[in-house]
């Protein structure tokens, strides 16, 4: 049993033709996730499986639809009593934790908007999202390294009123105590609508700090491109994406098209380094039928002996963040029979492009165009139409627009000019194939891609700009084959410092501490002087060619 059927007009067609030109979403006027996916499966199907948790210690957690629903409620009448109300700000630093769900579930109760935060974030990270958010609250995991970043962060920020923790941890109050002493009848309050603001991402910023980007009640339903159409996630199935509650793939494949889709969650709880051995196993002894994860993870699976898993209940396997190598996908498919379909997209968006159920993949390929986005390659303001030229991925709105933001929270004139002209411009750069499948070749704005991490060059930039070494520097991505992209640094030594082994090591060090870790330069590269332009500015693209 599923809720497709009432949001979209058909989902069986015999090739992607037939999906392109034929699927369609209903006129829908009003639509609350929680209320009309969570609540209304726990009155139809009150024991159907919603998540299945497990971490690296053995622990496990099943909840059903009926269980998240009545948790969610206790949830949201424990922030509506401690004054919280529709509109205000709460930020989570979960991890992978089973909590996140229930919060995720009862701020959408209550309106209460929610932004999802990595765990890496460091004091100065959280003291910045904080501030420019206003955030009255946080939700956190309880591992020692991010209770301390936190607690850190508090003392610069008197409006952050609760700091709220999955565990019991001096400095902050215990959640899930908490919402023990509330009713599972969700209390009155004044309920959100359609286009009211849901939830916020933090960009990885490329020319500036980090963007929120801000996405409406509407976001979900876009998401049933990317569960259904692309992950092919089955009605009481069990997709796992690899990806941490903090960031925009959780999303895409951890919550919303899958639980619209009918298929239950799985998710695996670790802190620290991935090791693929891990992961494995959990594939057969939890029967996991859909898997989302990036190149980056496929590319330390087949190093394994894959011949020793089982991987007889997987029916589709799907990657996005970066193109795949073809020799990753030749040695995936050779081990499980199964070819895994690529996707690309952004924080500010669902799937935008794929390999979707009714596509041939073609490996390294961003896939062909969604159907709720009208895509296109433009050249400055012309559509490009012939094949193999270059271009930027631009979508072309249209009236009743589902899965892309609504703009840029407290940012007006970043709104404007990304939706304000009638198109949204992707940053990414492609070209189209004569089968109409598109290719990625670049980001327009520098981003790095790396082991399936958006990193923006400024916020790398900045924190190497803080060593007393460091007169100037450009921050670029270099070509790795595990990772896709690593981050190199080109640097310009202060008077008095002297390139050395040893320095790199300490620069490294400091970036490492100055923002979140996966951040941090693994190349470093000493020069005499950065390329620029006439008018002073670094050119990154000569950097890379070199």
């Amino acid at each position: 049993m599923n809720l497709l059927t009432k949001y979209i007009n058909q989902k069986t067609f015999s090739n992607y033709e037939d999906f392109a030109n034929n699927v369609s979403f209903f006129d829908i006027k009003e639509f609350n996730f929680a209320f009309d996916v969570i609540d209304e499966y726990a009155k139809i199907a009150p024991f159907k499986r919603a998540l299945v948790w497990c971490d690296d210690s053995g622990a496990e957690k099943i909840l059903t639809f009926k269980e998240l629903s009545i948790l969610s409620n206790k949830t949201a009448n424990m922030l509506l009593a401690k004054g919280f109300k529709k509109g205000d700000f709460i930020m989570t630093m979960l991890n992978r934790r089973y909590e996140y769900y229930i919060v995720a579930v009862a701020l959408c109760k209550i309106g209460v908007v929610i932004i999802p935060a990595t765990c890496l974030l460091t004091p100065k990270d959280i003291v910045y999202r904080c501030v420019n958010a206003d955030v009255k609250a946080i939700i956190s995991t309880n591992e020692i390294p991010v209770n301390e970043a936190i607690l850190q962060a508090k003392q610069l920020l008197p409006n952050l009123e609760f700091l709220f923790n999955v565990g019991s941890v001096p400095g902050f109050l215990n959640f899930n105590e908490e919402i023990l002493n509330y009713s599972d009848v969700l209390n009155a309050c004044d309920k959100p609508q359609l286009d009211d603001k849901m939830l916020v991402y933090f960009t990885s910023g490329t020319t500036g700090y980090p963007k929120m980007v801000a996405h409406s009640f509407k976001y979900p339903l876009g998401h049933i491109m990317t569960a259904y159409f692309w992950q092919a996630v089955q009605d009481d199935g069990l997709h796992f994406t690899m990806a941490e509650t903090g960031w925009a793939k959780f999303s895409w494949g951890q919550i919303y098209g899958q639980w619209i889709a009918g298929s239950a969650v799985f998710c695996y709880d670790y802190f620290g380094r991935f090791t693929p051995t891990d992961v494995l196993p959990l594939i057969s002894k939890y029967k996991i039928s859909t898997f989302c994860a990036p190149p980056t993870i496929y590319r330390f699976l087949i190093r394994e002996d894959l011949s020793q898993f089982d991987f007889s209940s997987l029916s589709s396997c799907t990657t996005a963040g970066e193109p795949l190598n073809a020799e990753v996908f030749k040695l995936f498919k050779q081990a499980t029979g199964i070819s895994i379909r690529e996707g690309f997209g952004q924080s500010e968006s669902a799937v935008i492009l794929a390999t979707f159920r009714y596509c041939e993949p073609k490996p390294g390929s961003m896939g062909l165009p969604a159907p709720i986005y009208n895509v296109t390659l433009m050249d400055g303001a012309n559509d490009i139409t012939e094949s193999e030229k270059v271009g930027e991925v631009v979508i072309k709105l249209k009236n009743n627009q589902f899965g892309l933001l609504i703009g840029y929270h407290k940012d007006s004139q970043k709104t404007i000019d990304a939706l304000a002209y009638g198109c949204y411009s992707t940053g990414d750069l492609a070209y189209r194939d004569s089968d109409g499948y598109y290719w990625f070749v670049g980001r327009k704005d520098d981003i790095i891609k790396s082991s399936g991490y958006r990193i923006g060059p400024f916020e790398v930039e900045s924190a190497l700009q803080e060593h007393p070494s460091v007169l100037e520097c450009a921050v670029t991505g270099e070509p790795d084959p595990l990772r896709g992209q690593i981050v190199k640094a080109t640097i310009v030594l202060a008077p008095g410092y002297a390139p050395s082994d040893a320095l790199k090591k300490e620069i490294q060090d400091h970036v490492k501490n100055a923002t979140a870790p996966y951040k941090y330069p693994r190349v470093i590269e000493f020069v005499d002087a950065l390329p620029k332009t006439i008018s002073g500015k670094i050119k990154r693209k000569d950097i890379r060619k070199r």
